[in-house]
């Protein structure tokens, strides 16, 4: 991993202070992140044993688009068996019920992301679907949220400069976080929350690396899809379904996401379609975002004593 030095601090589930900015994280930081975790862990709950988890999945994926997404209840049944398997600490668990209180948009996102990505993930990995939930570590993708304020993520104007890179800053500190919580510097989730707003071609946020992992790709993808149908606290009007998923395919055209990962999320939008790679995807424009639309749109600071 590149080093990366934290412009803003990172803050526990419990509102501790982890890491400072000014932090760097990388190399033998990390591995000292690691070994400072928890001496006695949380025990390890099942996902969907948590709270009202099983029941708000359920509900998310019978909803909208996803209806048809989910539209098999043989292959979804399969599919909440092997994510039954998943256990997480406590604490990450404990963030999830956090944004349920607090956050209801992160909440969500979270949980639908996660079942989006296990499903292309059935697609694009083939077998050893148990191991890939496993290695992505759930729905943690966006754990850093914890440790942005709430007025900034549930803000529903243009977001100031300063307010964009907090909310940016979640990307580093959910990387951190399940570093420390997971005692492992290398584990595929904190390396998919650190990196799922990074791009092929180097575009994207925190390291503008340039992405090569399909693991990362899936919930790249996923994450982009699934926050341009939902209503947002900065767009309270969903894109519609044909409109979102040709945002996503004109990422796979600029060569911003893998077009087999495109290809897949196409592909289970179509009902009795061809799936993940074989399916055919069109890059011609026809959608229309919706009106009154905040997101990306940022205004200066205004120093103080200026006014």
């Amino acid at each position: 991993m590149a080093v990366l030095t934290l412009g803003h601090p990172v803050f526990t589930p419990d509102k501790r202070e982890l890491l400072p900015a000014g932090a760097v994280l990388g190399g033998e930081a990390l591995e000292r992140l690691a070994r400072s975790g928890p001496e006695d862990p949380s025990p390890s709950i099942p996902l969907m044993e948590y709270g009202t988890v099983r029941r708000d999945l359920l509900q998310f994926i019978r909803e909208g688009f996803y209806s048809v997404i989910f539209h098999d209840p043989e292959e979804t049944a399969d599919l909440f068996r092997h994510i039954g398997k998943l256990r997480l600490p406590l604490p990450v668990l404990d963030a999830l019920g956090f944004f349920q209180r607090h956050d209801p948009y992160t909440y969500r996102h979270s949980l639908t992301v996660f079942a989006l990505s296990a499903l292309l993930g059935r697609d694009l990995l083939g077998d050893g679907l148990d191991v890939f939930l496993g290695s992505t570590g759930g729905p943690t993708h966006d754990f850093g949220k914890i440790s942005v304020p709430l007025p900034v993520l549930r803000k529903t104007t243009p977001l100031l400069r300063s307010e964009r890179a907090v909310l940016e800053h979640h990307a580093a500190a959910g990387s951190a976080l399940l570093t420390y919580y997971l005692r492992d510097p290398k584990t595929v989730a904190a390396r998919i929350a650190l990196e799922h707003h990074e791009r092929r071609d180097g575009s994207g946020y925190p390291l503008g690396i340039r992405l090569s992992d399909l693991l990362v790709e899936i919930m790249v993808a996923c994450d982009v899809y699934d926050a341009l149908i939902s209503t947002r606290p900065y767009r309270r009007i969903s894109y519609d379904n044909r409109t979102a998923l040709e945002e996503v395919t004109a990422l796979g055209e600029q060569g911003r996401i893998d077009r087999k990962v495109v290809g897949a999320l196409v592909a289970r939008n179509r009902k009795g379609k061809l799936r993940g790679r074989d399916c055919p995807v069109s890059f011609e424009k026809r959608g229309k975002p919706p009106e009154g639309n905040m997101y990306g749109k940022i205004v200066e600071d205004i120093p103080p004593g200026t006014r």
